[in-house]
């Protein structure tokens, strides 16, 4: 049962932020609120103060802007799944906003909350990693741009500062010739291994121009893996294709993986390598003449 606590509604981004700087670590930001009361329902965690965002006006637009895609924060995952403007520029993020968590969660739950919460077990980070994502926070007298790659800490702990709030994340619109794919696996509710690629190819879409790689969901938080990459890029697709189990190898070994009741730290690095090698297939089927093009998922 929840125990007693205050609700304030301020009514912009700075009143927000005074709030959480006058009243510090008895203080949280509250919007879907689908992470964060259920764990104070449990006990887990106690707060003085919850602080509603979700009256602040203009937050969870989903709009384009000078080539790139803004994503309020308070944008609900059912708003941005059904998005005609993501449909249409990035359709990656919309397969994967579809199968978040139940539709209870993507009913209310927001894409600000589900990052701010950083909980392990979660999709959008990994995928916003792949797709070079900025977060942007804000607080009474500054605004600044974090790029997704640090923004997550640790387990349910990101970089933001004690009075920032996350407003928004910017998605640049992906390039010609290339797509990206994310797959995860799990048998309970939440994902136990979940692995994002970015792939451009050439304009004859016979080499690697550029590659990302992100795992998440084994570990504390999601991780970039550059090493991976490097493998790939540059490389015509024959090579690639051979060189790309020692990729998931790389992958698995960097990717921080735990040993918890979502499986074994070895069956999850063995996971990421299946996961990254049918990534790889697909998302460079995707940059092909005739594939889906820019930002196709599978998953």
């Amino acid at each position: 049962m929840l125990k007693r606590f205050r609700l304030e509604e301020p009514e912009s981004v700075k009143d927000a932020s005074d709030f959480l700087a006058r009243h510090g670590e008895s203080a949280r930001v509250y919007a879907g609120g689908t992470e964060l009361l259920l764990v104070m329902k449990e006990g887990l965690i106690q707060y003085e103060r919850l602080i509603n965002i979700k009256n602040i006006a203009g937050l969870d637009e989903v709009k384009l802007d000078d080539g790139v895609i803004h994503l309020g924060a308070l944008a609900t995952h059912c708003k941005l799944a059904s998005s005609t403007l993501l449909q249409e520029r990035l359709p990656a993020f919309v397969r994967m906003e579809k199968n978040v968590a139940n539709i209870r969660v993507r009913e209310v739950g927001t894409l600000g909350g589900n990052l701010s919460f950083a909980e392990p077990h979660a999709d959008p980070g990994t995928v916003l990693m792949v797709l070079g994502a900025k977060l942007v926070a804000g607080k009474s007298s500054s605004r600044r741009e974090i790029p997704v790659e640090k923004f997550f800490v640790d387990a349910y702990e990101t970089c933001l500062e004690a009075d920032e709030i996350l407003t928004g994340i910017r998605v640049p619109l992906l390039p010609s010739h290339s797509a990206v794919a994310y797959l995860k696996f799990g048998y309970l509710e939440r994902p136990s291994v979940g692995v994002a690629l970015f792939l451009a190819v050439d304009g004859g879409g016979k080499s690697i121009a550029d590659a990302r790689i992100a795992v998440g969901c084994v570990g504390p938080a999601p991780k970039r893996i550059e090493e991976a990459e490097s493998l790939l890029k540059g490389k015509g697709f024959d090579e690639a294709s051979r060189l790309i189990s020692k990729a998931g190898e790389i992958a698995g070994d960097a990717s921080q993986a735990i040993s918890d009741l979502h499986g074994s730290q070895d069956y999850k690095e063995h996971i990421v390598q299946v996961l990254l090698k049918r990534a790889f297939h697909q998302a460079y089927g995707q940059c092909q003449p005739g594939g889906k093009g820019q930002g196709g998922l599978h998953g």
